[in-house]
């Protein structure tokens, strides 16, 4: 999915950097100085910016000697889902058992349980 710029919006820093994060944005360049038709020098560049969660699900290789076990490594296993109100991700079972952490909305589920007590 590409990202795109929408006019007269107030989007942040902090929503820019978000939205990459959560869908990952690719550099691919390729640089070429010749001469007289003869190439002299050669860059290409591969850059791939993305959160760890984002990078594993398309399944971008992490380098070797990178510890799995870790607390943060844990988190980004847990399977997250987007909140229908303020669309930030949370943890699936967070959203449909408590509600949303960022802003406060709360599933049907919930409301039932709320509402039979």
């Amino acid at each position: 999915m590409a990202l795109q710029a929408e006019k007269n919006s107030h989007a942040t820093l902090a929503d820019l950097i978000d939205k990459i994060l959560d869908k990952g944005l690719i550099i691919n360049a390729d640089i070429a100085v010749s001469v007289a038709g003869v190439e002299l020098l050669g860059v290409k560049i591969r850059a791939a910016i993305s959160s760890f969660e984002t990078a594993a699900q398309y399944g971008l290789e992490f380098p070797s000697g990178i510890n799995h076990n870790t607390e943060v490594w844990k988190k980004a296993k847990i399977d997250k889902e987007t909140c229908p109100k303020c669309g930030k991700r949370a943890p699936v079972e967070e959203l449909l058992s408590v509600g949303c952490p960022w802003c406060g909305w709360i599933s049907a589920q919930v409301r039932k349980t709320l509402e039979a007590k």
